[in-house]
């Protein structure tokens, strides 16, 4: 597991600092700690919170959104949901907005970030409005920007400034468009992050695509312009493709980072921390020559805050279920309900609650999942299943647009094993699946046998033989195998589903365990001893 933590441990970080899929991250600070805030789509609990002291060692140490706001995310809607939210403290508490494109955009507040946030209040509703950054202005006068989505409202690359009411949670001013990047060579401009520095007004947005784009900043002396603009940071000769949109932060000391995101295609869309100076009242993000406006992201750097600490950490992978509480590693497929995973800390388990089985095993709300932590990993789970009622099948699964799960079928006294693997398809927003399931013989695979399996969960990275060539520059196109594999005594694993992985809806592959009733009833229960990451 070592190759997942950014920090070296002698002063210096290596990019990533998270190889996880936090999308869309913004990032503040306040005091001495910093906080970040990242998209979560249909996955609940929603908006995960992060903390730091130094940008570069990250704790998940909460949730904005236990369940997401309107009745439809009780199903799985992929791609749907919370996108790139933004992060500030204002008036001794801490407000994130959010955005659904389907639904307008969100406010919630809290006194503390790792306390319970206030309900979700709709500033905006209606469709096609993403990527809310709120402003404070010298006067005290409040704004909004934010972005499109032309899969909602027929057209992209526009930016707007509105201004809010005092306590941000109404619109009070007439939306304001800004910036047109369709007429400025910055298509798909979005994710815009509003600050302010010297009299000047900053929008810092990234454009071009995610996977093949750059990083763009706007000034102006007025909020509401005209916007002059420039391409601060772009790919150039690394493989840090589309270096993609993020948040300007500075240390205690006064010195300015950028944090940003890499989209790797089934991990995800991972987070990289640029240092960032200023030349003529424009910011330079990464590394820069003599006189160059534009930098590019290093790999290997000084870390912004030292004498932080020594303890190296990132987020929690995997899980001994040894708590009274579920681990923040863990998310739903949906909207969930508190009775569907029950911990037992004394019997080191959690106790997965079955439901009715969707129509594909894709859109099942209640898989219990986790985000992949490194390019590389295996990880080991065990289950048993006597507690399942007629008709329940619960195992181990991997969550994308190539799905695929290994499980245990109890039906009419027999336990039997199958393995179900498909590819969600996409028209428009609208995701359909269908299953491929395939009984896995085994002469073994008795009744006494059945009630504990070991899974086994292996990712492996394939050297990259073709690269991307849509955008400015190329970059290789990683490609991740998994194989789910299964064993009867703990010791030998037998290999049963093998598929390359493929991210979601923007959203980075999840694996974990999931229960649920092919009858369509709700059944009975799976024991989870263990799932952990080697």
């Amino acid at each position: 597991m070592e190759n997942r933590y950014s920090d070296n441990g002698d002063g210096t970080f290596t990019n990533p600092v998270l190889f996880a899929d936090y999308s869309d991250p913004d990032a503040i600070r306040v005091g001495e700690d910093y906080y970040m805030v990242a998209s979560s789509f249909c996955n609940t609990p929603g908006l995960p919170i992060l903390h730091s002291k130094d940008l570069v060692n990250w704790k998940v140490i909460n949730y904005a959104l236990e369940n997401i706001p309107y009745d439809r995310y009780k199903k799985p809607v992929h791609g749907c949901g919370v996108w790139a939210p933004s992060i500030r403290y204002y008036n001794n508490e801490y407000v994130i907005f959010f955005p659904m494109p389907d639904e307008g955009i969100f406010v919630t507040k809290a006194k503390n970030p790792e306390d319970k946030w206030s309900e979700p209040i709709a500033v905006f509703e209606g469709k096609g409005w993403i990527d809310p950054c709120p402003f404070i202005d010298d006067d005290g006068k409040a704004y909004m920007v934010n972005a499109y989505a032309k899969s909602r409202i027929g057209f992209k690359s526009v930016l707007s400034v509105t201004e809010l009411s005092a306590d941000l949670t109404k619109m009070i001013g007439e939306t304001v468009k800004v910036f047109d990047g369709n007429q400025n060579d910055q298509q798909t401009i979005e994710g815009p992050k509003l600050y302010k520095r010297n009299g000047w007004y900053y929008i810092f947005a990234p454009a071009g695509g995610v996977k093949q784009g750059w990083q763009t900043v706007l000034r102006s002396r007025n909020i509401y312009g005209p916007y002059e603009y420039r391409i601060v940071m772009e790919q150039k000769d690394t493989d840090v493709n589309g270096p993609h949109q993020g948040a300007w932060v500075d240390t205690p000391d006064g010195r300015d980072f950028f944090i940003h995101f890499q989209d790797v295609y089934a991990a995800g869309r991972i987070v990289h921390l640029q240092k960032m100076k200023w030349v003529n009242d424009w910011p330079v993000i990464g590394e820069a020559g003599e006189g160059e406006i534009c930098g590019k992201p290093v790999l290997t750097m000084e870390k912004p805050v030292k004498g932080s600490g020594s303890i190296i950490f990132a987020p929690d992978a995997g899980d001994e279920f040894d708590r009274e509480t579920i681990g923040l590693q863990w998310q739903w497929n949906a909207n969930h309900e508190n009775d569907w995973a029950v911990p037992s800390p004394k019997e080191s388990c959690i106790y997965l609650k079955s439901l009715p089985a969707a129509e594909s095993i894709s859109d099942q709300p209640n898989l219990f999942l986790q985000k992949w932590p490194m390019p590389e990993f295996k990880v080991r789970a065990r289950m048993s299943f006597d507690g399942l009622l007629d008709g329940d099948e619960a195992g181990m699964i991997n969550m994308g647009v190539s799905y695929g799960a290994l499980g245990v079928l109890f039906k009419d006294g027999k336990y039997t094993l199958r393995s179900i693997k498909g590819e969600q398809k996409f028209d428009h927003e609208a995701a359909s699946a269908f299953d491929e399931t395939e009984m896995v013989e085994d002469d073994l695979f008795t009744l006494e046998k059945a009630k504990t399996v070991d899974f086994e969960y292996l990712v492996t990275r394939v050297t990259p033989t073709e690269t991307n060539r849509e955008g400015k520059y190329e970059f290789p196109v990683p490609k991740e195998i998994v194989t789910i594999s299964y064993s009867l005594d703990g010791i030998n694993y037998k290999p049963a589903l093998t598929f390359e992985a493929k991210a979601g809806r923007w959203v980075g592959v999840k694996c974990g365990m999931y229960i649920r009733n092919i009858s369509g009833k709700e059944g009975g229960q799976v024991r989870c001893e263990s799932f952990i990451f080697e």
